[in-house]
């Protein structure tokens, strides 16, 4: 089925779109894009050089896709945006494109970004993820698969957020934060295992058990999170997800939150 594109809207000839989509007035799309089929672009949207847009998203009105990085670093190679399937961007969004040549800022797939989230240059946001209100994720930053950030965090740049962790409203972090965890509070705190979403995934309450002892080990214990790695290894049996775990910590850059 054909798309059904405002003649009020200002579109690139040279801008792909795909089938049965819906560009309402006054949505602005530059010329290197791709948009999939079955998409809903509202009023005032602005598509920049470098969106590559996947099938079935809803983006609102305001947001901006591709915007240039702001890095000053960036000297005006050519980047990219990827957006996955089943996205919906609601009003206000910004996600900038990568930094340098080939750069890309990724976005998965079934993900929710509320108004106001701000997704940085070079990002790679997973699955299942949910961004709330006034949500800033700066640059070069991981988003693992099914983290929910709530209103107004902040995500400081090269840092990592772990599967299925939950970031309470107001917080701010400079260092990774783990899988399965509840962080929140100024300082960010540890607030115990995500038990609700861990549920919602399927993972067995003896697992959920494990995970707890791992962090237990972890966040109340008094040694480096080296030897919190082998305190684990040897005393919390093993399992995918708490091998998740251990990977997470071992590759660790920026440090874990609270230690």
């Amino acid at each position: 089925m054909a798309s059904e594109i405002s003649p009020k809207a200002e579109i690139s000839p040279k801008a792909k779109i795909g089938n049965n989509c819906k560009i309402f007035p006054f949505v602005y799309i530059e010329d290197d894009v791709e948009i999939g089929d079955n998409c809903i672009i509202f009023p005032f949207v602005s598509i920049c050089d470098g969106s590559r847009i996947g099938n079935n998203n809803k983006i609102h009105q305001g947001s901006v896709i591709a915007a240039l990085p702001q890095d000053f670093n960036f000297r005006g190679e050519k980047s990219y945006v990827q957006i996955g399937d089943n996205n919906v961007i609601r009003e206000n969004v910004v996600i900038n494109r990568g930094t340098h040549r080939d750069g890309v800022t990724k976005i998965g797939n079934n993900n929710f970004l509320l108004e106001g989230t701000h997704i940085s240059h070079d990002t790679v946001v997973g699955d299942h993820c949910v961004f709330g209100y006034g949500v800033k994720i700066a640059g070069d930053c991981e988003v693992h698969n099914g983290v929910i950030f709530s209103s107004s965090a902040i995500q400081n740049a090269n840092t990592r957020v772990g599967r299925l962790a939950l970031i309470q409203a107001g917080t701010s972090s400079s260092k990774d934060i783990p899988p399965f965890v509840i962080a929140g509070g100024k300082p960010l705190e540890y607030g115990g295992p995500n038990n609700t979403m861990m549920r919602e995934a399927g993972i067995d309450e003896k697992v959920q058990k494990h995970i707890a002892n791992a962090y237990r080990l972890l966040f109340h214990g008094k040694t480096s999170v080296f030897d919190v790695i082998n305190q684990i290894k040897e005393q919390v049996p093993d399992g995918p997800e708490v091998q998740t775990i251990i990977q997470f910590l071992e590759n660790s850059k920026r440090g874990i939150m609270c230690k």
